[in-house]
């Protein structure tokens, strides 16, 4: 498909189009009528409910932002014209960390609220002029307290179900933003937000129990299968990452408590020759504790080495392997050997329990590890035995141990990983595993777990690579977390009747990032009472991250107003799940994994009737400028409204919507406003030249012009259920050619199919350029708006071809094209076929042997 506007033809005479008048026209009416609002509960029109991923007000929205919310218009706009009862909000996502930065920036008494709202109102300025058709009755801030009173609600009904809770643990810290990031917000080992490298440090923070959903949020997945793009549900699949396999029990030499480790391979159990802690974990400082004074100075050492490697540095698979030796040892519970226990940096403190059992010959880590100090290597699996077919007869000793069939077998010294460093993967029959021996790995996983849970050493189990949602921030300009500290050590919450409690204004406070939050300087808001007793108490001086404001705002675009409750359930079961949810794919884990988790614990509590918030879920590319995404932190971006300027608002719209695929990345400098312009003047001038009555007779007009009218009405529903909105345009550029020949020529301007024609692009193009098709739908003598009216359907007399080519093939060339009706019989196609000169004079007398007839567009020959 063609990026590229063809050349302009015939455009309006002098200055009579004039884009920015029609522009400035089309916004002066849409403001005062409120055409686009959602229709009430007397409406009984289907519903939908169409969104876009809300913005964040830092400055003017740019061309990105642009692509975005034209598709997120093209989408509401369709669905009005299929005869919908269409919601489409906007609102803005306005807490966050450019405000806070800004207002610091800007010195003492600068306050991120000024900042915040002044960019939202340049925002609903230029929506307003790009032509968006928001339900302007549903705006939200999210900053507003009228919403986050409602985030402030959802943390303590969280915190009552236990999906809420504080604790102390390495946390992701940016040492630029000062403040802790979710693993999400790690991006190669640096702040998503500023890059700078982020380090681990120990907080207490609150956290969401995101995992006990982990489940549900992955098997819930394939509900979306077909509606959502494959790559983001294969995003979320990989980071919720789900292992299946066991824990098992391993006793601590001089400890009195067992440690459980999770592992895949717990069939592999009697290979183990080594354990390997977190050192960051609390298990590696324990044991380093009861250790020697030597041992205890090397890992304080190797812990503070630690502390500066990235958990994406720490599992890199080529990086040379570092530990420490804790002179402590573990005890094997399926054959009794002493396990030597080493803190090593390549486990993490937060995967299953900060403890592996490690079994070298099969895994590669754990065999560079044991290669780089020195530590038995135990193969267990033979990767030559075929896994198919019978298990081998076990054979007992004297003694009624099985004899293990592959002991002696001459292929594993070649496969020796101790001499080769390659760890055997692949499946195989397990060797020197007592019991095991002889069984393929997916018996044996099962027969090793059956076997450790009949000797209570351990159990089935499932880990996860998803980990909590830690949710406190140590900044200022977000919601406060409701909870407070009483003196005699409890956390308890704030009354839902004292909600919302309502940040501090910002004057006199120091918002430079120091590690605690700049709500702490604030004395007077910190000082409250303890609910319960009365006595004195502290609130908590942390605010939640932003992505719990935007985890359930679609919900409360319902009712936004609403001073009662965060949604009424009724307006939720009406429209809700969002059926068509616009944004990029840079939210692909973030954003939807959250909000998915809120939508199923507002599901367990009765508020709502389904489990996933987004039904259809579409993501365009990037608006790319000198070669890399348009971002302001990059400078390198253009604005919203300076780009507006000159083509006007239709031509942005519609040139970004013919560049290319919803899904493609596109460049700016690519994009041809000026051509979108001079297109959209020649569809003006087709409407100018219409000189038919709105009242003619359509089925009198031009049979050919009416039929590309109509093949655009059969496919264009297709075309944008499929976003192929490139096409779309395509098509209309096509339809507005036809209609300016049927003008120059034959019955003109008067003829019905040129109206009829006329009509149709007007209608089609609202989805791009809604001014203008408002002002040719006026010029055609309909009244407003033509954003309202229900699409024609396709006359399926006129979809039927009259005519078409048929290709003469002779051995495979092409000899000959007649012109036959469509509807030509296979019978009557052969024989004009045999007849026709040019066919005839290619067999040059030789008999046609085979022939092959596709009516009515092939006819193929083959000679004897």
């Amino acid at each position: 498909m063609s990026t590229t506007f063809p050349p302009a033809g015939e455009t309006a005479e002098g200055s009579s189009f004039d884009p920015s008048a029609i522009q400035a026209k089309w916004q002066r009416l849409w403001n005062e009528a409120d055409p686009f609002r959602a229709g009430g509960a007397e409406d009984t029109r289907p519903r939908k409910y169409v969104l876009g991923m809300f913005p964040y007000p830092s400055g003017d929205l740019h061309m990105g932002h642009a692509e975005n919310y034209a598709y997120v218009d093209v989408v509401a706009r369709f669905w009005r014209h299929r005869g919908y009862n269409v919601l489409n909000p906007i609102g803005w996502d306005s807490f966050g960390l450019p405000a806070e930065n800004a207002a610091i920036k800007g010195g003492a008494g600068s306050d991120p609220r000024e900042w915040t709202y002044r960019n939202i109102d340049q925002h609903k300025k230029s929506f307003r002029e790009f032509g968006s058709s928001y339900d302007w009755s549903r705006v939200l801030h999210t900053s507003d307290p009228e919403y986050y009173r409602w985030n402030q609600w959802l943390f303590q009904r969280l915190y009552e179900r236990d999906l809420a809770y504080r604790k102390e643990s390495p946390v992701n810290w940016c040492p630029n933003d000062q403040t802790v990031l979710a693993n999400e917000q790690v991006v190669d080992g640096h702040c998503e937000r500023c890059g700078a490298e982020v380090v681990k440090k120990k907080l207490t923070q609150w956290y969401f129990k995101i995992t006990d959903y982990a489940d549900r949020l992955l098997d819930d997945l394939n509900q979306l299968e077909g509606f959502w793009p494959s790559k983001v549900i294969r995003m979320q699949r990989n980071w919720i990452g789900r292992s299946v396999g066991a824990d098992i029990d391993f006793e601590i030499e001089g400890r009195a408590d067992k440690i459980s480790v999770f592992s895949t391979r717990p069939d592999t159990l009697h290979g183990a020759t080594f354990m390997v802690v977190a050192p960051d974990s609390d298990l590696a400082a324990e044991l380093a504790a009861g250790s020697t004074p030597e041992v205890q100075a090397a890992f304080q050492a190797y812990l503070e080495s630690v502390g500066k490697s990235t958990e994406i540095e720490r599992q890199a698979t080529d990086r040379p392997k570092t530990g420490v030796f804790l002179d402590r040892f573990a005890v094997n519970p399926v054959n009794g050997e002493r396990l030597p226990i080493w803190a090593a940096d390549y486990v993490l403190a937060d995967y299953g329990h900060g403890a592996v059992m490690a079994v070298p010959a099969h895994d590669q880590r754990d065999l560079d590890f044991a290669r780089a100090f020195g530590l038995p290597v135990k193969v267990v699996v033979d990767t030559t035995a075929p896994v198919t077919g019978a298990i081998p007869v076990i054979e007992l000793d004297a003694d009624g141990v099985p004899i293990d069939p592959f002991a002696d077998d001459p292929s594993l010294d070649e496969l020796d990983p101790a001499v080769t460093g390659i760890a055997l993967t692949d499946d195989g029959r397990l060797i020197n595993s007592g019991s095991l021996n002889g069984l393929s790995k997916r018996h044996a996983i099962a027969r090793a777990i059956e076997e450790l849970s009949a000797q209570g050493t351990g159990r089935a189990a499932k880990s996860y690579r998803l980990r909590d949602w830690l949710i406190s921030r140590q900044r200022f300009w977000g919601t406060p977390i409701p909870m407070i500290h009483t003196a005699d050590g409890r956390t308890v919450p704030v009354p839902d009747d004292q909600l919302p409690l309502i940040l501090p204004a910002a004057q006199g406070l120091d918002l430079a990032p120091q590690g605690t939050s700049p709500l702490g300087g604030a004395t007077e808001w910190m000082q409250t009472t303890d609910p319960e007793t009365g006595e004195p108490a502290l609130r908590d001086a942390d605010t939640m991250d932003t992505f719990v404001d935007s985890s359930w705002y679609f919900l409360r675009f319902l009712a936004p107003n609403d001073t009662s409750e965060p949604f009424p359930t009724a307006q939720a079961a009406r429209w809700a799940p969002v059926d068509s949810y616009i944004g990029g794919v840079e939210h692909a884990i973030l954003h939807l994994l959250y909000a998915r988790f809120i939508t199923k614990v507002l599901f367990d509590m009765g508020l709502i009737d389904f489990t996933e918030p987004f039904s259809s879920l579409i993501n365009q590319g990037m608006v790319l400028l000198d070669g890399s995404k348009m971002s302001k932190s990059k400078g390198n971006l253009v604005e919203f409204a300076s780009s507006m300027l000159d083509p006007g608002a239709d031509a942005v719209r519609t040139a970004i919507a013919f560049a290319g695929p919803v899904e493609d990345d596109i460049n700016w400098e690519d994009v041809s406003t000026t051509g979108a312009q001079k297109f959209l003047a020649r569809a003006w001038r087709v409407a100018t030249d219409v000189s038919s009555a709105p009242e003619v007779v359509w089925a009198e007009g031009d049979p050919a012009l009416r039929r590309v009218t109509h093949r655009l009405w059969a496919d264009a529903p297709g075309l944008v259920e499929q976003t192929k909105f490139n096409v779309v345009i395509a098509r209309l550029m096509e339809l507005v050619n036809a209609t300016r020949k049927a003008i120059d020529s034959g019955a003109g301007a008067a003829d019905p199919a040129v109206r009829e024609a006329a009509e149709a692009t007007a209608m089609i193009l609202d989805l791009f350029a809604p001014h203008m098709a408002e002002e040719m739908w006026e010029i055609l003598g309909y009244e407003p708006f033509v954003g309202l009216v229900p699409w024609r359907q396709a006359d399926p007399m006129l979809l039927v071809e009259e005519s078409v080519t048929a290709v003469v093939q002779v051995d495979g060339k092409v000899r000959g094209t007649l012109t036959v009706s469509a509807r030509i019989s296979s019978d009557e196609l052969e024989a004009l076929a045999r007849a026709d000169e040019k066919v005839v004079r290619s067999l040059a007398g030789r008999q046609i042997a085979r022939a092959v007839v596709r009516a009515p567009k092939v006819v193929s020959f083959t000679t004897a």
